[in-house]
């Protein structure tokens, strides 16, 4: 049955459109010319450290396409950034790729000189073993940060890998693993749509938990109107067989991301390592999409936004210990910077996250960090209310600074479900901002703090 967009549709700069998108199996690898694998090579070694102590779990991912593809990316704007991201960045502005090598349990972060010829080694060997020119191969890492990879398993992982790619969905789901760090499970998605009356596929997949408020760019380079917060990673992987040129896809790429990756948190913090690839093979067959004023551009862009935003939304789903997670809609701020602030300050509050976990529907806590947030508030025009997932039905617990009649028992009602929509309205402007956001519970901390008796057991 088609799965109508239109969870993308408020962020195509006022273009109106539907477009009907049939989810399909085979997520990375849905697409046509492209391969997968993972195998389970011992990066992390067994035993050790959190989330990826799960055994044998696998370890080391590729992604390949028959032919050279497009290729477009957004990589983390921390200013402390991990070797592979350093690597990739001005491959990405060469606009052509046609692997992918991830590895999970080392971040390869805060590394130098030996963890950029480590990161250099995975491209070449990866290159090598597949038969591909120099530069083709992107690389990407996940894990404990201040770690020199054990390149000894890298390479005999990679050669592995090599050895076992295919197309079908159980080869996906491998690469779906290995990639994973503290995700408790895998995140895919595939779509099938129509564009220039060609089928086109799109896949995805990524993987994040912690550490999670990504703030990507094209560069790496941090706009002002990203979060000034920084400190698991998030990275994300799409392949599609739609034939469009590489500035089309960073152009779409980098729309997308504005309004899915960009717009999560967990924590509140920014990982070195954060990064989203789009691959592109053109075996589809439609008229190549040149420019983002292309005809069939907003189809494309409005489809990559969709998949964009199912994964994002998983990891907020599968956040580290969430409970809860809650879609945080500011509207009436100055400006989309100044809501963005305030979706912020609320979405990151411990106070505001522990109450959401205990399912209070505390507006004093939510008001304070509005209050304090960078955007103009004031206070006697504030509106805070709840509602279910995309619902308009709003129970407004504060009207104009002051609380409503609302009952408390219904109030606790509405931020009962384990998912919900908060909405805040500031009413002295225009500017509005959406933000994914999760709970803070007792299983975070847990995870997270370690016991420094035993460093084994410590994160990354």
């Amino acid at each position: 049955m088609g799965l109508s967009a239109g969870a993308g549709r408020g962020f195509l700069r006022g273009r109106k459109m539907k477009l009907k998108l049939a989810p399909v199996d085979g997520a990375v690898v849905a697409p046509m010319g492209f391969h997968a694998g993972g195998v389970f090579c011992d990066i992390k070694r067994l035993g050790t450290g959190k989330g990826s102590d799960k055994g044998q779990k696998r370890d080391m991912a590729l992604l390949v396409s028959d032919v050279p593809c497009a290729v477009a990316g957004l990589f983390t704007t921390n200013q402390v950034c991990a070797a592979p991201v350093k690597l990739c960045i001005p491959r990405a502005a060469k606009g052509v790729a046609q692997a992918v090598v991830v590895n999970s349990g080392n971040a390869n972060a805060c590394t130098g000189r030996r963890g950029m010829k480590d990161a250099l080694r995975m491209a070449d060997l990866a290159e090598a073993v597949l038969g591909l020119p120099a530069g083709r191969a992107f690389v990407a890492s996940t894990g404990r940060i201040g770690v020199h990879l054990p390149m000894a398993e890298v390479e005999s992982g990679i050669r592995a890998c090599a050895g076992q790619l295919g197309s079908g969905p159980e080869h996906a789901a491998r690469a779906a693993e290995a990639i994973m760090t503290s995700d408790t499970r895998p995140k895919q998605v595939a779509f099938e749509f129509t564009l220039g009356r060609r089928k086109v596929r799109i896949g995805g997949m990524c993987k994040g938990a912690g550490m999670i408020q990504p703030g990507m760019s094209p560069n790496g380079a941090r706009p002002a109107s990203l979060p000034s917060g920084l400190h698991a990673t998030m990275l994300a992987f799409i392949t599609t067989d739609a034939a469009i040129h590489a500035p089309a896809l960073q152009a779409a790429l980098t729309e997308a991301v504005a309004s899915s990756f960009n717009r999560i948190t967990v924590d509140g913090d920014m990982s070195t390592n954060d990064t989203v690839l789009a691959l592109a093979n053109g075996k589809a067959g439609n008229p190549a999409i040149t420019s983002a004023r292309h005809k069939d551009f907003a189809a494309f862009q409005q489809a990559l936004q969709h998949a964009c935003l199912a994964l994002a939304k998983m990891i907020v789903r599968d956040g580290e210990g969430v409970h809860r997670v809650v879609t945080v809609r500011v509207s009436g701020a100055r400006s989309v910077a100044e809501a963005d602030a305030a979706a912020r300050a609320v979405g990151n509050s411990a106070l505001v996250k522990t109450s959401w976990h205990g399912g209070d529907p505390n507006w004093g806590r939510i008001i304070d960090a509005l209050g304090y947030s960078p955007a103009m508030v004031v206070e006697d025009k504030v509106d805070i209310g709840y509602s279910a997932p995309g619902g308009r039905k709003v129970l407004w617990s504060l009207r104009g600074g002051q609380p409503t009649r609302a009952s408390f028992a219904d109030l606790c009602k509405a931020v009962a479900p384990d998912e919900f929509d908060l909405h805040v309205r500031l009413n002295i402007g225009k500017g509005a901002a959406i933000l994914h956001a999760a709970d803070l519970t007792e299983a975070y901390v847990d995870f997270n703090k370690g016991n420094v008796a035993d460093p084994k057991t410590l994160g990354g």
